[in-house]
């Protein structure tokens, strides 16, 4: 199958499920992966004797080789081609899987953890952007729609996941786990995901963005790590050193004749900035909130990691409905109404988890999960149709990257802000846990409000469908009712007209 022998546009048929179940395989491994190991941190304590300072480093090295790797994604599938890359990434995170099960100490583990992440940094948005080249703009939304609740299930399967394989495997096997559905999402991706051929033009990579952007990112995530930490002054220097590497690099993007690696003006031009925003405060609330239930369900309540994610299920049984609400809607429905009815869902989820204190039921709990996995499910996929519909195939890998780089941001900045408080409401509750955690959860509503201000910026209509019904026929071929081959690369996607 080539990228040239899609079928018409509109219609996701069999082949183009196939590929989006290929590629969701390797978005699914990495994510999982996270929350796996995050359960797994008690036992390698114990395993490499170490202290609780150095393998929180397990984690955050894992993040910050994530956030480092996804701004380089959109240059390399350019210059490369889309599935090429995708492949590579997959390999070099089974390579760090396969490193990480043979670590023989805590500073091992950690240095083949960032190996790890550099793979999984480059699989989401490598996929997403390969997906919807192959999809055209008048399928991405309803593909987008299916393979978007990936990354709402990971953190509530991944406990469950964890706690299975230690309850019957030694501690390797956290990441020996990933070998198989890696091995299984290459050679099918080599059998039947279809080669897009890289950018016509080879731009030149930009070695000055990089050098101040993947730093810049990492070291502020850094220091906000070490302010929920409660470190003052590795904190002070992480964050002010990433805020001027980051004002530098929005000054080089903005002068730089070349192409940068990120582009700022994209987040000045409509919708994109609104559609960034909104991911930025949505991957805060969601992020935050992954973090902080599970820990309130085994610190609070005495659950353990198997438990807690048992309770944590129905949020991805939410998202799971919610998936194919949106998949039957997101072409006929404009994107803010969506997207802000998403959010009100959220904001309704989250309201029960203001009153822990007051001992909230279990019954109540569920409820609110379920409620915002389905509020959630509304959101990503409408934001990503969004942009990757109204720009051209060669500008889709970088603007994957920097959305996928925006929500990896704003989750990461949303867990360090919302431990920080966590921390600070835990001292001043004393013995009222449950109330600290409750307290917390006023600040993700304040998450979920900035957002929907955000939201309010998207396009009031649906969405036209990209090159359907332009050009006549399916919007290819003049005269048929098939798009003619490589037509939907030239000029499918030149429509710039904005919504209204």
């Amino acid at each position: 199958m080539s990228a040239a022998t899609a079928p018409p546009a509109g219609r996701v048929d069999r082949d183009l499920l196939k590929v989006a179940f290929i590629l969701v395989l390797g978005t699914f491994m990495a994510s999982l992966d996270a929350t796996i190991v995050s359960v797994g941190l008690d036992r390698l304590t114990a395993e490499f004797g170490a202290s609780v300072a150095e393998i929180q480093w397990v984690t955050t090295g894992y993040l910050l080789a994530v956030v480092a790797a996804v701004p380089a994604s959109g240059w390399l599938a350019g210059r490369f081609g889309g599935r090429r890359v995708w492949l590579a990434a997959v390999g070099v995170f089974l390579l760090g899987s396969v490193l990480c099960a043979a670590a023989w100490s805590v500073t091992s583990l950690i240095v083949f953890r960032v190996v790890q992440g550099l793979g999984g940094g480059l699989l989401p948005a490598t996929g997403q952007a390969l997906l919807a080249r192959v999809a055209g703009p008048g399928r991405t939304g309803r593909v987008i729609s299916i393979v978007a609740v990936v990354p709402l299930l990971s953190p509530v399967f991944g406990p469950l996941a964890g706690g299975s394989v230690l309850a019957v495997a030694p501690w390797p096997w956290l990441f020996l786990i990933n070998l198989p559905v890696g091995a299984a999402a290459v050679l099918l991706a080599r059998r039947h995901v279809p080669v897009v051929p890289p950018a016509s033009g080879r731009t030149p990579f930009d070695l000055r963005g990089a050098l101040l952007l993947s730093p810049g990112l990492a070291v502020l995530v850094y220091g906000l790590t070490e302010v929920a930490h409660g470190r003052t002054v590795p904190a002070a220097v992480g964050v002010g050193a990433g805020a001027v590497m980051l004002g530098a690099f929005t000054v080089h993007g903005l002068r730089t004749r070349a192409t940068p690696l990120v582009d700022p003006r994209l987040f000045a031009r409509p919708p994109f900035g609104a559609a960034a925003l909104a991911l930025v405060v949505l991957g805060a609330s969601v992020f935050g909130t992954m973090f902080l239930l599970p820990l309130y369900f085994q610190s609070a309540r005495g659950m353990s990691a198997w438990e807690a994610g048992l309770l944590l299920a129905p949020q991805g049984l939410g998202a799971a409905a919610g998936s194919v609400l949106v998949n039957r809607t997101i072409s006929k429905v404009a994107p803010r109404t969506l997207v802000v009815a998403g959010i009100v869902l959220i904001l309704a989820g989250t309201a029960p988890f203001t009153w822990l204190g007051h001992g909230v039921p279990d019954a109540v709990i569920v409820s609110a999960l379920v409620v915002r996995g389905f509020g959630m499910s509304m959101i990503g996929a409408p934001v990503m149709n969004i942009v990757y519909s109204r720009i051209g195939p060669e500008q889709l890998p970088r603007a994957a990257g920097a959305l996928n780089l925006l929500n990896t941001v704003g989750g990461s900045v949303g867990t360090a802000a919302l431990a920080v408080v966590l921390e600070s409401r835990l001292s001043d509750r004393g013995a009222e846990v449950s109330a600290a955690f409750g307290d917390t959860f006023w600040w993700v509503l304040g998450f979920c409000l900035f957002a929907a201000a955000a939201a309010t910026r998207l396009p009031r209509t649906a969405p036209r469908g990209g090159w359907a019904g332009r050009g006549g026929g399916g919007g290819g071929g003049r005269g048929s009712g098939r798009p003619a081959p490589l037509a939907r690369f030239r000029d499918g996607w030149s429509d710039s007209r904005p919504w209204r």
